[in-house]
């Protein structure tokens, strides 16, 4: 049972402590400087990256001085997470609590009235708890011991996690009434520290940084192209693995949860717009290894203590790289394997930029800044380890850490002396008060407003280097920034001015050797949707398949576009499926039209797999079966019910037309839709006749064009489609 606590803090006593009730004999990296600097009454920062053991940091010394440590934490989650993993060290319950909007009244009374009598150590508060004028009466009333305020980066506009309500804390900590305070943070850069110990009143803490450097942390960086196929294809060369793949969208974490649910990967989704119960299970299912993925938004992995994640991708690049390392930071914590793959597409960035517009100016300009140095990462070709290290201040010494693509796949470097003095120049001569973006466009020569405004386009360095674009001397720009030659004004936005180490190389230049960004094809995740074509139709396989299809349509005495339409046969002359399961991830073919026509198919496919001996393709990729599958889903239930499509329309938000879409993809994969509800209310019988009869008799192929121009302009093409979904639906399916 933990007691009162202990005012000794002799080696002894801290180490005891430490055996006794966390079970470990030693401590980790900085945590007995931390642990003796808060138990001497110290306000302390702490900068420690993921896995390096900030828990343990508040949690000993709340469980060795008298009274309550009140720890304030973003989110709910997490603190049962804490709580329950301090119940677990203790036999006793009342050691830890929360007290967040999760409790009843009744079981807030039970939270007071335990740490009233003093067996709470460790109380958990989320800030907007805190702000509340009765626990601030509360926790007046109590001997609180320390604050430690968890993730201590959400009180800095820099970053990436900025919450307003962090602002209030010291504040209200002057109204509680005063003790020492310890903020953590596991990523922070030197202007986001600053505004932490600025913010907290805590200017003159001790600080406690560990290094950045994961060193059993592989990086790399790839282009946005097929990207499913290529994390299918990943996951299943390594099978039982656990991982984390982040999305920017909660639509494209159950876009893709879906698809590797199809490819047989146990994956589940987690996003703040799920219901807490789903996310709770998902979470635990992952940490107990009934699931090997999780498909999250940023909101999953604050606090997620799973040591043995062994690869962290990012399916689109994140908007800062504090929010890159956390998320990366994840993998490996046991020292492990821990690889982190991010797929790059300039359209993301530009995505990005088009979320901030409408947001105050000040939060653009920040916001832009992080895109840049996300950018930055992403396309240059120096070492990642040493671009990451430089961001958060710290210097990587080595010239190659043989764990990045860049290091690991070199790019050939060439002389850049001249060009280096010439960036330098061009800083100088525009008295150091612009951003680099400006300085790369003044040496490319290219006018745009803001160089007209200033008349730059006068100046002598004008177009010097207009041999070469301004992404060129972006890259220049970025290369000299981690060489210390310039430095960014964080302050005012990322101003660049000369280092003493840059006027040094002005005045004296030396061989300075750069190394050409990455050129990413920009081919939008659009252009390579799930079961895009990648490679060659086998014709012959192709021309088997029409055969067959053929075959069969005489004896259903259906058209053969109602059995599988070319791009089908196409698919399949692609892919080679050779089972019923295989057939569904063939791009419009659903369980319905598998099961309905596909044995006949998949039996030819595997016969002419065996004569001609093909390899396969081993990454066959699922079409997601279900896009927008709560849409699909939706719909087809307010079919059944008999609704008015212009109802259901509305309802979701979407056109006549987009609803139309939706129902004949639901109909093309093979869901038989029953519309004559609706079709008997707005077309008439006759209309309804000819249409379907040209379908039934006339037709090639299910083309709407070829429907329009056959039919004539006295019928819409509204009518036209509608009747098209009952043909197919009625015949195919």
């Amino acid at each position: 049972m933990i007691t009162g606590g202990v005012k000794m803090t002799n080696d002894e006593t801290i180490h005891d402590f430490l055996k006794r009730y966390f079970g470990f004999d030693t401590f980790k990296g900085p945590q007995e400087p931390i642990i003796k600097n808060i138990l001497n009454g110290r306000d302390t920062f702490v900068l420690m990256p993921t896995g390096g053991g900030k828990s343990l940091c508040y949690q000993l010394p709340a469980v060795m001085k008298t009274g309550t440590a009140i720890v304030i934490s973003p989110l709910i989650a997490l603190m049962k997470n804490q709580v329950d993993a301090m119940r677990n060290f203790s036999t006793d319950d009342e050691v830890a609590h929360f007290l967040n909007s999760s409790l009843t009244k009744t079981e807030s009374a039970r939270v007071k009235n335990d740490v009233l009598s003093g067996k709470t150590k460790l109380l958990y508060v989320a800030p907007e708890s805190l702000t509340k004028e009765e626990n601030i009466d509360f926790l007046k009333n109590i001997e609180i011991s320390f604050y430690a305020i968890d993730e201590a980066h959400c009180i800095s506009e820099w970053g990436h996690d900025f919450r307003p309500e962090y602002r209030r804390i010291r504040p209200i900590i002057d109204t509680i009434g005063r003790s020492p305070i310890i903020a953590l943070t596991a990523t922070a850069t030197p202007k986001v520290q600053h505004d932490i110990q600025k913010n907290l009143g805590i200017l003159e803490a001790d600080v406690f940084k560990s290094s950045f450097n994961r060193p059993n942390l592989y990086y790399e960086v790839r282009s946005k192209q097929d990207v499913a196929k290529e994390i299918i294809k990943y996951i299943k060369n390594n099978s039982g693995k656990s991982g984390i793949i982040y999305c920017l969208s909660r639509k494209k974490v159950e876009e893709l949860a879906e698809t590797l649910k199809v490819n047989g990967i146990k994956a589940l989704p987690y996003h703040a717009g799920m219901d807490s119960a789903t996310r709770t299970a998902n979470q635990d299912k992952f940490l107990m290894e009934e699931a090997d993925i999780i498909v999250a938004t940023i909101a999953f992995g604050m606090g997620i203590d799973k040591p043995d994640v062994r690869f962290v991708i990012h399916y689109d690049i994140p908007k800062s790289l504090e929010g890159y390392y956390q998320e990366t930071g994840r993998a490996g914590r046991d020292g492990g394997e821990g690889n982190c793959i991010a797929y790059y597409s300039y359209s993301d960035i530009l995505k990005l930029e088009k979320f901030m517009q409408g947001k105050p100016i000040a939060e653009q300009e920040i916001g832009k800044q992080l895109l840049l140095e996300t950018v930055s990462y992403a396309e240059s070709s120096v070492c990642r380890r040493k671009l990451l290290l430089h961001y958060f201040g710290e210097e990587y010494p080595a010239e190659n850490c043989e764990a990045c693509d860049n290091c690991l796949h070199p790019k050939a470097q060439f002389e850049g002396s001249e060009a280096v003095v010439n960036v330098l120049d061009t800083v100088l001569a525009v008295k150091e008060k612009f951003k680099a973006d400006h300085v790369a466009n003044i040496l490319a020569g290219k006018i745009n407003s803001a160089i007209k405004s200033y008349k730059h386009h006068k100046l002598e360095m004008f177009g010097v280097g207009e041999e070469k674009d301004e992404k060129y001397w972006n890259m220049v720009i970025r290369q000299a920034l981690i060489a210390k030659l310039l430095a960014k004004d964080i302050e005012n936005y990322g101003l660049l001015k000369l280092t003493d180490k840059g006027m040094k190389f002005l005045e004296q230049p030396s061989s300075f050797m750069l190394a050409e960004d990455h050129d990413y094809a920009d081919t939008s995740e659009e252009e390579n949707a799930f079961g895009a074509k990648t490679a060659a139709v086998d014709e012959e396989l192709f021309s088997i398949l029409k055969d067959l299809r053929k075959k069969i349509s005489k004896l259903k005495n259906v058209p053969p576009f109602v059995i599988f339409q070319d791009p089908s046969l196409e698919d399949m002359a692609i892919q080679y499926p050779v089972t019923l399961d295989e057939l569904q991830n063939i791009s419009g073919v659903g369980a319905g039209k598998a099961q309905r026509y596909g044995q006949e198919f998949v039996d030819i496919i595997k016969r002419y797999v065996e004569e001609k001996e093909i390899i396969r393709p081993l990454d066959m990729v699922v079409k997601s079966v279900v896009n927008k599958s709560g849409i699909k889903v939706y719909i087809i239930q307010s079919i059944d019910m008999k609704r008015p499509l212009e109802d259901i329309a509305e309802a979701k938000g979407l056109e006549m037309n987009e609803l139309i879409s939706e129902i004949e993809a639901i109909v093309n994969y093979g869901t038989r839709i029953n519309l004559d509800y609706y079709i008997n209310m707005v077309i008439d019988e006759e209309r309804q006749h000819d249409i379907y009869s040209y379908f039934r008799e006339e037709a090639q192929s299910d083309s709407l064009e070829e429907a329009i121009a056959e039919l004539g302009s006295e019928f819409e093409e509204e009518e036209i489609r509608l009747i098209r979904i009952k043909f197919l639906s009625e015949m195919g399916n």
